[in-house]
């Protein structure tokens, strides 16, 4: 809550009057016991009582870089954001150096190009000393003028970031702001009618080179200082100008950056949506090639399952045939006494006509049924001896 802008504050560049602080050193302010202990609870009003107390200026110092008074005070008025009027009194306050270099630099962060070369340029005939606290915590001799200068002409002060302002001259062409002039250039204008009157006519004609040239009238040194007067405005204008070319060729290159980044953020984003694509396309058609593996592999085992129930039931079939014409039948065969099935007992005959067949064939190949007796009885001692017959 003590670190929020006031919520009647108004924005100041489009932004949030304390986003003109960079986030680290706002970060640090906020952490710092000065802003804690002193700044808390400030108002436009109670700001000028800690404003008189200062006693140097600066940004950060030590080796943590620590915020010094002078911008947390700074950092309060951005936070609650003081009228125009009470800061050009800020500024027009000529008891207290700190409270008047304090109003100008915050009318330097919030201000208009005009207000700011309008309400700062005067300061520069301001030349009282100022303390300023380093980097490394040491303190050097500065003047407000100089300040006031680097204000002005300079992009970092007190480091912070100051906001861009037009160049004065183009101020000028556009007539927004009235060509400067000098404040010591009336009592020099002054001076110089006065040293006229004083002195009589005859000893001007006799001393008019002489006083002329000691009061820098004469045409030769004249033309000189406007010689010298136009060549350091060009070259202020030439050097404003190429300023304000090097920071717009800055500016598009940068801008030229951002849209290569976003092309390429964008180049990036098409391609992971691509890949998205393609890979919830493989998941797909992975799914339907995975669905019609599985379907070949359900169709391949009813196939297998009802070529293999074809196969076991041939086999029934078949013992079952090789069961009722096999033992079933010779069995049926023994105890049928059907005349038509076996033909009056011939099948039972069989087997003794072989057994002869076979007993005489094995007669006739020993030889004892030759017709010599004496033959015959020899084949029969030999066939018992296990020895061939005698052929004759």
């Amino acid at each position: 809550m003590a670190n929020r802008t006031d919520p009647a504050a108004k924005s100041i560049r489009g932004t949030n009057p304390q986003n003109l602080v960079e986030k680290i050193l706002r970060s640090k302010i906020y952490q710092n016991t000065y802003w804690k202990e002193q700044c808390f609870g400030l108002t436009a009003e109670t700001l000028v009582d800690k404003a008189m107390e200062l006693d140097h200026l600066g940004g950060t110092y030590g080796g943590n870089r620590k915020p010094t008074p002078f911008m947390c005070l700074v950092m309060k008025m951005l936070q609650i954001q003081p009228e125009k009027e009470i800061v050009i009194e800020f500024i027009k306050n000529e008891d207290y150096k700190y409270v008047r270099v304090l109003g100008a630099f915050y009318l330097r962060l919030t201000g208009t190009d005009v207000d700011v070369y309008r309400y700062l340029e005067p300061l520069y005939n301001d030349y009282r000393k100022l303390r300023r606290k380093l980097a490394d915590g040491q303190f050097t001799l500065t003047h407000v003028d100089e300040v006031i200068d680097e204000l002005l002409t300079k992009d970092y002060s007190c480091d912070i970031a100051l906001p861009r302002v037009k160049r004065r001259w183009n101020l000028e062409s556009l007539g927004s702001l009235e060509p400067r002039r000098s404040a010591l250039e009336e009592d020099f204008e002054e001076e110089e009618e006065k040293e006229d009157n004083d002195q009589p006519a005859d000893e001007l004609e006799d001393r008019a080179y002489e006083k002329d040239y000691y009061r820098g009238r004469s045409p030769t040194r004249e033309r000189e200082r406007d010689r010298r007067r136009d060549s350091h405005r060009h070259r202020d204008r030439d050097y404003d100008r190429d300023y304000d070319r090097d920071y717009d060729r800055d500016y598009e290159r940068e801008r030229g950056r951002g849209r290569d980044r976003d092309r390429d953020r964008d180049r990036d984003r098409d391609r992971e949506r691509d890949r998205d694509r393609y890979r919830l396309r493989e998941e797909k058609d992975y799914g339907r090639e995975r669905e019609g593996r599985e379907r070949d592999r359900r169709d391949r085992d009813r196939d297998r399952g009802r070529r293999r129930s074809r196969s076991r039931s041939r086999s029934r079939s078949k013992d079952r045939k090789d069961y009722d014409g096999g033992d079933y039948r010779k069995r049926h065969a023994r105890s049928s006494t059907s005349p038509r099935r076996h033909g009056d007992g011939h099948e039972d005959d069989e087997p003794k006509k072989k057994k002869e067949k076979k007993e005489k064939k094995e007669k006739k190949d020993d030889g004892t049924d030759h017709p010599d007796p004496e033959i015959a009885e020899a084949n029969k001692l030999r066939a018992a001896l296990g020895l061939k017959p005698l052929k004759v």
